[in-house]
């Protein structure tokens, strides 16, 4: 009876309660898809982070990490392509050079990154070859791709020659001629800027590294056992090894959606108080006009518990309709965009400083859904104990007088 009590009572003023329904089914709707869209970008960051160089897993020589010189090669990259061979858990690897050095060409220099790969097995690691848009993905021979953004830095095109200078192996400058076949644009116009590729050979020669690799970089079949594939690997290669998982390798993404989790609440918070005031206001208004309506209530013996009751009840209904009908709305909106995404052209740059891309894919999470489910109709709930308050304090002779 308490239940079809305060459903009638809510509508008894449709006006006022539709007023505190709409606020709450916006403030729903809009912390939906700002939430989405956040999360969107920030898993877009990671996940490019992740397609771009760094993969799932990553193998070197123990202390790589922290000096990244030519002397820490990989002293048996045998042993663990045999290891790798035997795990099930991996998808792809792939062999890599990597070194730091100085392009130039006949306008400009740069320093860079030198990535020499494995041109077929480093496809099914990182999205560079899906990226090129102009000329093609080095193959066998002795051609290298740049970023876009590097390639108008050097003011060079498809057909051009640059020089490639390092310190080799053994501390002495080395250089050699390679040809401009391919530029890629990526996600990232700062890794654009940086990173340059070549066949694997190529930068063996040029390095003085003969067949030594540098590092080994891993794809799962699924991405929730990097930890326990991580942990199996390096038992099995000792301890002369370092096994790095992205999250060990760029920490930063990891803490800024740990952060993002923690901020999240603030606009919750705003939200919930700006709909808190709206209910409690609502629920003092419904109160002060039922005074004698309590009062008939008391004096046919119903308990103030029972009365306090009804109010929270009241409060709470409010919230649980206008939260539905917010996630209604909130996911006819959020589910389109999941697919097509949200072109943010106008902030393509600031967007691609960041590396998430200028279309942002909204991401609804089971965090985010219970969140929504549970915050409105708990504010509303915490918004009506003063009202519900205010309402057992009336005697009943008293409010019977009310007019």
């Amino acid at each position: 009876m308490i239940f079809k009590l305060a459903w009638r009572n809510i509508w008894r003023n449709k006006r006022r309660t539709l007023i505190v329904v709409v606020s709450i089914v916006v403030s729903v709707s809009v912390l939906l898809l700002i939430d989405t869209l956040s999360m969107g970008m920030m898993k877009q960051m990671l996940d490019n982070q992740i397609n771009l160089h760094i993969a799932h897993i990553q193998i070197h020589k123990r202390g790589f990490n922290d000096d990244k010189t030519l002397k820490n090669y990989i002293p048996d990259s045998e042993k663990i392509e045999e290891v790798l061979r035997q795990i099930d858990e991996i998808k792809f690897y792939s062999r890599r050079v990597i070194s730091y050095g100085l392009i130039n060409s006949a306008f400009n220099s740069s320093g860079v990154i030198i990535v020499g790969v494995e041109p077929e097995r480093e496809k099914n690691i990182t999205i560079i070859s899906r990226s090129i848009v102009e000329g093609k993905y080095i193959g066998e021979d002795r051609g290298i791709i740049l970023g876009k953004k590097l390639a108008q830095k050097l003011n060079v095109e498809i057909g051009d020659k640059v020089v490639l200078m390092v310190s080799d192996l053994n501390g002495n400058v080395s250089s050699d001629v390679f040809r401009v076949i391919g530029l890629y644009e990526s996600p990232s116009s700062e890794f654009d800027k940086v990173y340059v590729y070549i066949p694997i050979e190529s930068a063996q020669q040029l390095l003085g590294l003969g067949d030594k690799v540098i590092e080994f970089a891993l794809i799962l079949k699924d991405q929730n056992f990097i930890n326990s594939v991580k942990d199996k690997i390096a038992r099995a290669i000792g301890n002369s090894y370092e096994v790095l998982s992205y999250d060990d390798i760029s920490p930063l993404i990891r803490i800024g959606i740990e952060m993002y989790k923690e901020l999240i609440w603030i606009y919750y918070l705003i939200f919930g108080i700006a709909v808190g005031f709206g209910v409690v206001n609502i629920m003092l208004m419904s109160v002060f006009e039922r005074v004698r309506e309590f009062g008939v209530l008391k004096a046919i013996g119903m308990k103030n518990k029972k009365i306090f009751a009804l109010i929270l009840l009241e409060s709470f209904m409010i919230g649980v309709v206008g939260t539905i009908i917010g996630l209604v709305i909130g996911l006819v909106l959020y589910l389109p965009l999941s697919k097509t995404g949200v072109d943010l052209g106008i902030f393509a740059e600031s967007l691609a400083w960041f590396g998430s891309g200028r279309i942002i894919y909204p991401v609804l999470t089971e965090f985010t859904l219970s969140l929504l489910i549970f915050t409105m109709p708990f504010i509303s709930l915490i918004g009506a104990i003063y009202p519900a308050i205010k309402s057992i304090k009336f005697e009943p002779v008293e409010a019977l007088k009310h007019i």
